[in-house]
C-alpha cells in the first residue's frame, strides 16, 4: 500500500506551473494578483533608481553652475523658460518672482515672501514627483503577506473538500492541494519582501534629495534677501 501510494506521488507534478493550474480558481485569482503586484513594484523600483540617479547628477551639475560666480541672471537666461532638473525648477521659480517683484520705483512690498513661497511650490512639486510610486510599494509591503495566506488558507479549505469528498487520506491525495495552498503565500512573500526592502531604501534616497533641494533654497534666499536690502 505505501509503496503504491509512494509511486502515485512520484506521478504527480509539482512544478509552478503545474501547481498554479491545479488549483482554484479563487487560489489562481490570489496568485495572478500576486504576481501583477511584484512586476508592478520591480517597475517602480527600477523607474525610481533611474530618475533618482538623473535627480542627483542633475543637482550636482547645477550646484557646480550656480556656485561658479556666473551671474544669476546670465544662469536663468541659460535655462530659459522650461527649467530641466528639479534644481533648476526651484531656481527658476526663485528668479521669476524676484523679476516680478522688481518695477521702476522699487521692489513690492512682500517680495521675499512671495520668493520663498515659490521655491516652496516647485519643492513640493519635485516632491511629490519623486515620491510617486512609492506609497504602492508600502501597500504591496505590508498586504501582501496576507493576501498570500488568504490564498493558502483557501486553497487548503478546498484540499480537505476534496479529501473529504474520495474519504482518501494519503499522500498522493493530500500534497497536491497542500502544495497548491502554499504556494499563493510564497508569492506573497516574494512579492513583499523586495517591496519593503526598497521602500525604505528609496524613501531615505528622496528624503536626501529633498533634503538637498531644502538646503539650496534657503541659500539662495539668503543670497536675494541680501540683495533685497542692499
Amino acid at each position: 500500500m505505501e509503496t503504491e501510494t509512494l509511486a502515485m506521488a512520484q506521478e504527480i507534478d509539482f512544478s509552478l506551473l503545474a501547481l498554479f493550474l491545479r488549483a482554484s480558481l479563487v487560489v489562481k485569482i490570489v496568485m495572478l494578483l500576486l504576481f501583477v503586484a511584484s512586476i508592478w513594484s520591480w517597475a517602480i523600483i527600477i523607474q525610481k533608481f533611474v530618475t533618482f540617479r538623473g535627480a542627483r547628477r542633475e543637482a550636482d551639475h547645477f550646484d557646480r553652475a550656480f556656485w561658479s560666480g556666473e551671474p544669476l541672471d546670465e544662469l536663468y537666461e541659460k535655462i530659459g523658460t522650461a527649467p530641466g532638473g528639479g534644481s533648476e525648477k526651484i531656481f527658476a521659480s526663485g528668479m521669476t518672482e524676484w523679476r516680478r517683484s522688481h518695477r521702476q520705483d522699487g521692489v513690492i512690498a512682500g517680495a521675499q515672501a512671495r520668493i520663498d513661497r515659490s521655491m516652496d511650490v516647485a519643492i513640493a512639486k519635485e516632491t511629490e514627483r519623486l515620491t510617486s510610486g512609492l506609497p504602492f510599494l508600502a501597500t504591496v509591503g505590508s498586504t501582501a503577506p496576507f493576501v498570500g495566506l488568504f490564498g493558502t488558507v483557501w486553497g487548503i479549505k478546498v484540499a480537505f473538500q476534496e479529501i473529504a469528498i474520495s474519504q482518501n487520506t494519503s499522500l498522493a491525495v493530500v500534497a497536491p492541494g497542500i502544495a497548491e495552498a502554499l504556494l499563493a503565500t510564497g508569492l506573497g512573500l516574494l512579492a513583499a519582501i523586495p517591496a519593503v526592502i526598497f521602500y525604505n531604501k528609496l524613501s531615505t534616497d528622496s528624503d536626501r534629495i529633498v533634503s538637498g533641494y531644502e538646503a539650496f533654497a534657503d541659500e539662495f534666499a539668503t543670497i536675494l534677501s541680501r540683495q533685497l536690502d542692499a
